[in-house]
């Protein structure tokens, strides 16, 4: 197996984009089970899914796959 071959995968950032969901719902459900949350627990709660959604957003920006070709109009001469 060559190396570009494992690189091509991705099975790191996809590991770790796993692991932050996870994170992010267990966060979730202990958030929950508060009778009476605090605004620090609440805060904790917001930087957990901000962390998430800042993650998942470079890891679909850094996919070169993913992005669309660029189009360029032409310019018509009449």
């Amino acid at each position: 197996m060559k190396a570009e071959q494992l690189d091509s995968w991705r099975i790191i950032p996809r590991v770790m984009m796993l692991a932050l969901i996870v994170m992010n719902f267990r966060v979730i459900e202990w958030f929950m089970t508060l009778d009476t949350p605090t605004m620090e627990q609440a805060g904790m709660l917001s930087v957990m899914t901000g962390a998430l959604t800042a993650a998942f957003g470079l890891y679909l920006g850094n996919s070169e796959k993913s992005s669309p070709p660029i189009v360029r109009a032409s310019k018509s001469t009449k």
